[in-house]
């Protein structure tokens, strides 16, 4: 299970660039179709972009910083980029709130009848756009609503409230302020976007930038690791880095033809001495922090932390399995990730200490080896064919007799 960093951003932003400079990232990412105004009632490629997001766990907005290109990706001159990052939330909040309010009153009617928690009917409407109980949970304490709710008595105000909170916690994104080096009011655009929503969220970038620094490292016409702010040439060179290549299987540095020491050196002055990066590397790397994800490893013993106990296997596979979930994940949330099968049949989890775990423990830094057991024994049921129901359920169980816990875990 990979964590996926959505990169969305309206045509002609540099999106495809963006990709380009990012190879060896520590997360999937998406390509989301590009945006324009309308897109929450279905202009451009509207709802396709929009059905894409739910695939992320955190959105990554690129913008032509430069005002190059106006809202639908055209040429222009002094267009004020502050507009894409305002607009692309409204696109997103009325697609939300479109789909819900259009079924309010049906909502708050079955709401009722059915008696059902604030939390249970949230998660049942919001499951679509990713939504988990843990999730609502923290959408429900922002709203401090209390039980019980007649939801007939909320209008739009109350539902606008219910999705900007919902998004904000379901969607963090990051701005890749990118074109950084394009001169005319790129300056000024960068500090309006910074001052509106935050440096904490913003990163001044150049993915074009970056993309040829990496190119001209693989050429061995300089030597750089992405997000430095140096690189270095054949005059830089010495002896032992020199070395220290061979070792890797490099060859040496080539001589900077004029063309590109023209590039490199605008580079330096546009970009690296101005921002300290390209800023492709730190937006990578905020994006990853923001999406607050832990890595939790399901195991079959808490001993040994394998997770093959056959016998007589040579491979136990030591950790072998990993999966990537938001922190507050409970219990019962990741054994559904992990598979239908153990969520639906969990009958306990332990943590590396050997103490149970409540299902709706939430997922920490502390408690990131799981042991599950299951109430059906795997040689009855095997979660991975799950066909084998009635020929193994009828073999290996008798009638009206009780499956005694197992320990499985896919």
């Amino acid at each position: 299970m990979e964590l996926v960093i959505g990169c969305v951003g309206k045509p002609s932003a540099g999106k495809s660039t963006f990709f380009n400079a990012v190879t060896d990232g520590k997360a999937k990412l998406l390509d989301v179709a590009g945006l324009i105004p309308g897109a929450s009632e279905g202009a451009g490629l509207g709802n396709k972009f929009l059905d894409d997001l739910r695939h992320a766990q955190v959105l990554m907005h690129i913008i032509d910083v430069s005002g190059h290109t106006n809202e639908k990706g055209e040429e222009t001159v002094g267009y004020d980029p502050i507009n894409d990052a305002d607009w692309l939330d409204t696109e997103i909040h009325q697609w939300v709130f479109n789909n819900l309010w259009k079924r309010w009153t049906s909502i708050a009617r079955r709401h009722k009848a059915t008696k059902s928690s604030l939390q249970a009917t949230f998660v049942g409407q919001l499951s679509g756009y990713g939504a988990t109980p843990s999730l609502v949970s923290k959408v429900l304490d922002r709203l401090s609503a209390k039980e019980p709710v007649d939801l007939s008595t909320w209008g739009e105000e109350e539902v606008h409230n219910l999705v900007k909170i919902f998004l904000d916690i379901r969607f963090p994104t990051v701005l890749v302020l990118n074109k950084a080096d394009q001169g005319d009011d790129t300056d000024r655009n960068i500090e309006k976007i910074v001052e509106k929503y935050g440096s904490d969220r913003c990163f001044v970038a150049s993915a074009a930038a970056e993309c040829f620094l990496r190119a001209a490292n693989k050429q061995r016409f300089i030597r750089y690791e992405p997000g430095s702010m140096f690189y270095s040439t054949l005059e830089d060179d010495d002896e032992e880095q020199a070395k220290a290549d061979a070792e890797k299987g490099l060859g040496p540095l080539k001589p900077i033809e004029k063309k590109i020491h023209r590039r490199l050196e605008r580079i330096s002055d546009m970009v690296l001495f101005r921002y300290g990066s390209t800023g492709v590397r730190a937006a990578i790397n905020a994006a990853v922090e923001l999406a607050d994800v832990v890595v939790v490893y399901p195991v079959k013993s808490l001993k040994s932390f394998a997770t093959n106990t056959t016998p007589g296997a040579t491979n136990k596979g030591i950790f072998a399995d990993a999966v990537i979930v938001k922190r507050g994940t409970t219990i019962k949330e990741l054994a559904m990730r992990v598979s239908q099968f153990l969520g639906s049949n969990l009958a306990y989890a332990e943590g590396e200490d050997g103490r149970r775990r409540a299902e709706d423990e939430p997922i920490t830094s502390n408690n990131l080896i799981i042991k599950f057991t299951t109430t059906i024994a795997s040689s009855t049921l095997t979660p991975s064919d799950s066909s084998a129901t009635d020929k193994e359920g009828k073999k290996g169980v008798k009638k009206g007799a009780k499956a005694g816990p197992s320990n499985v875990e896919e």
